[in-house]
């Protein structure tokens, strides 16, 4: 997720767990370093890992002027949602997206709506619960899996997640197991390439990263939407 340079960051405690802790990690994967102001220290690929936006900022992903600052609509016009399809919003927060997508998947089709923080699944829960939405599936997931069932889903996507993921090779990768072949998996992300993006540069990723990342996966760049004023969206498609 993201922030402005006012918005209080909040570190999941109890979530964070010793990188010998993932079965199969190797040693290199990630490195240790002092944490800058805005980040945890745990470097991956050349970034620092962001600090996670807690629970409490659930009221700034729902602000009015949102639609303006990033144009949720154009983007759901550029994921081509068609009904039927399974969509997994990773990192689903307060459920912006999610409420956006399902009806587009209808029918036939479901959201699965995945976060690891419980008052973020509780915002989610009750979204679930309104009649309009009844296509959506919360589910939770864990700092190093995102627990999605193996080849069930069309499109997962990120928005302003991946660069707060503690354990983004591992999420990554269950995320790729969870795609149906040639399924997608899309990053949005505040352009890092631009600094008159008012995030902090933490909270930011260049195109490069994110493929450089992305390719370390079994997934091919498929294209890069620029159509959205201060993110781009990435998107990969899972080889067959």
């Amino acid at each position: 997720m993201k922030t402005r340079a006012t918005l209080p960051f909040v570190l999941l405690a109890g979530l964070l767990i010793a990188v010998s802790g993932i079965a199969g990690a190797p040693p290199d994967r990630y490195q240790q370093r002092t944490a800058s102001a805005d980040g945890t220290g745990k470097h991956h690929q050349g970034r620092e890992i962001a600090q996670v936006m807690g629970w409490q900022a659930a009221p700034w992903l729902e602000r009015e002027e949102r639609e303006k600052e990033e144009r949720t609509s154009v983007l759901i016009t550029e994921l081509d949602l068609k009904p039927g399809m399974v969509v997994a919003d990773v990192g689903a927060g307060s459920g912006y997206l999610s409420r956006r997508m399902a009806p587009l998947v209808a029918p036939g089709g479901r959201v699965v709506a995945t976060d690891i923080q419980p008052e973020m699944l509780a915002l989610l829960a009750k979204t679930a619960a309104d009649p309009r939405y009844r296509n959506i599936e919360p589910l939770a997931g864990a700092v190093d899996d995102t627990r999605l069932p193996a080849g069930s889903i069309d499109l997962a996507i990120m928005v302003d997640v991946y660069h707060e993921l503690e354990f983004p090779y591992e999420v990554l990768e269950s995320i790729v197991r969870a795609l149906k072949p040639g399924g997608r998996v899309a990053f949005v992300e505040y352009r890092g390439e631009d600094p008159e993006v008012p995030i902090k540069e933490l909270h930011k990723m260049t195109e490069r990263q994110i493929r450089r990342e992305a390719e370390q996966h079994a997934l091919v760049w498929e294209r890069t939407g620029r159509k959205l004023p201060w993110q781009h969206l990435v998107v990969f498609r899972r080889k067959q």
